[in-house]
């Protein structure tokens, strides 16, 4: 796993295949693993707001706790998940069904019975049947492309309210027939005698039941994005001490949170004929030594990703209410934050999957005009821990500024005492398409708590895509 003899690689300046020389040990313990909080700047003077561009806020939003996969969730659907995270946003801002102008939602395993999930869960919410929806997919960015597909409807002046979010139920992915049988059984059902159908019944053989599994693969390269992150990790230098040490770091700041009340945005979930589940079930602080008996998962025997720093397969929901700032204040609402610079970005899938933030990091904060150090409080996306290292290393590294991303020097060093301080998706759960709306909320909740003004939220995505997005606070 030390060398990666592929396309991302090929013009290293030594006589071998890793990019391992060329970055530092990074270890996650030389930070406070338990820190909540963290020193925030003083409010600058300065604004994102730019003359003539509505300026967009998030007045509220919320989400279903995060579950492990087959668990309370097990026997729902996805739109029922969907449903109950817009009716709680109805509950919780009061906003008028009707003065919704238009819904967005994003799903990345999509159920063939509710394809524009949006518009399902929208009509079971008691929204009016004449407020439109439709559904959106990026992968692990589907509600940020949701949220940004919202500021635009809002900033061109089609709309003055908008609901974004996103549903993502990995207890029930549908499961299809061998491409064999699924085209038997379509010729069946054109058949229009007995005869016909007996002749097409004789063709079936044993290798046409084989199901077609799905998974958590690219369809490019045929690698499972757990593959890739250990390729990552191998490359960077990442060692599997590493990767234990910020495991335990995220699940130790999600539980502390998560006692402390701070995971404001979940809301209770009343499962039909069973429990009400309150809160997130997949945080579980654990030990090094714990840690460490796990075997690879995926790169075997020789592996540092293992099921405890990866993130897990996760059901859940989320919703933001979107409006223009001027919208917002004629309804009595005091909002959140606002919404600021945005960026996506793409690389090469094959050896820079999951390098998304890297990417989008320098992007976004040049055309907002700021620095890493007006950044007081960063929530970036957890898929693997190696993955989150991976990232932090390539953004200290002035060798990969240089070589792959077409800069004079690095991106920078994140400081830790800001980073994810309330727990990420390797703790929290990661329903790929309700994840981004939980780091935005997740940003502004921090911002108002600590009294900071700008948050970054970042995440990758696969297919080799990305997103960054500036948060600023609302005035107090």
């Amino acid at each position: 796993m030390a060398a990666m003899l592929t396309r991302g690689v090929r013009k290293l300046p030594s006589a071998t295949t890793s990019w391992a020389g060329h970055f530092t040990a990074r270890s996650m313990s030389g930070s406070p693993p338990v820190q909540s909080s963290g020193a925030v700047q003083t409010r600058s003077k300065k604004t994102l707001s730019k003359p003539g561009v509505k300026n967009v806020v998030v007045v509220d939003g919320v989400r279903t706790p995060f579950l492990l996969s087959g668990t309370s969730y097990a026997d729902l659907m996805p739109h029922d998940l969907a449903r109950t995270a817009l009716q709680g946003l109805l509950d919780r801002t009061a906003i008028p069904k009707e003065a919704v102008d238009y819904i967005v939602y994003g799903t990345v395993i999509m159920e063939v019975k509710t394809s524009n999930v949006a518009r399902e869960a929208a009509l079971g919410a008691g929204f009016s049947d004449k407020t439109p929806a439709h559904t959106v997919t990026m992968a692990c960015i589907s509600s940020n492309q949701a949220m940004t597909t919202g500021i635009g409807l809002i900033q061109s002046g089609n709309c003055d309210v908008v609901v974004a979010g996103g549903v993502e139920f990995m207890s029930d992915i549908p499961i299809r027939h061998s491409r064999k049988m699924r085209k038997l059984l379509l010729s069946a059902n054109k058949a229009k005698s007995l005869g016909q159908r007996l002749a097409l019944l004789a063709k079936l053989r044993p290798d046409y039941f084989a199901p077609e599994l799905p998974a958590v693969a690219e369809f490019s390269t045929n690698e499972s994005m757990g593959h890739s992150a250990d390729r990552l990790a191998a490359a960077f230098g990442v060692s599997r001490v590493e990767q234990d040490e910020y495991a335990i770091r995220s699940h130790t700041l999600a539980k502390k949170a998560q006692d402390e009340g701070l995971l404001a945005d979940v809301i209770p979930y009343k499962v039909p004929g069973r429990e009400i589940v309150l809160k997130d079930n997949g945080i579980r602080p654990s030990s090094m030594e714990a840690m460490g008996k796990l075997k690879p998962a995926f790169v075997k025997p020789h592996g540092t990703v293992t099921a405890a720093n990866s993130s897990f397969l996760t059901d859940g929901a989320s919703a933001v209410l979107l409006m223009s700032e001027e919208k917002a204040l004629a309804m009595g609402y005091k909002p959140k934050a606002y919404l600021r610079d945005f960026v996506y970005v793409s690389q090469d899938p094959k050896d820079q999957l999951l390098l998304g933030p890297t990417y989008a990091t320098p992007k976004v904060l040049e055309k907002a005009g700021l620095t890493l150090a007006d950044i007081d409080a960063f929530e970036v996306h957890e898929a693997f821990a190696g993955q989150i290292i991976a990232n932090l290393k390539a953004m200290d590294s002035d060798w990969f500024a240089q070589n792959y991303m077409g800069r004079k020097s690095k991106v920078g060093v994140l400081p830790m005492d800001k980073f994810n301080n309330w727990g990420g998706s390797l703790s929290l759960g990661h329903p790929f398409a309700a994840t981004g709306c939980r780091l935005v909320m997740a940003a502004a909740q921090r911002l108002k708590k600590y009294g900071g003004q700008y948050g970054l939220v970042t995440a990758c995505a696969a297919g080799g895509q990305g997103h960054a997005m500036i948060v600023e606070a609302y005035p107090q």
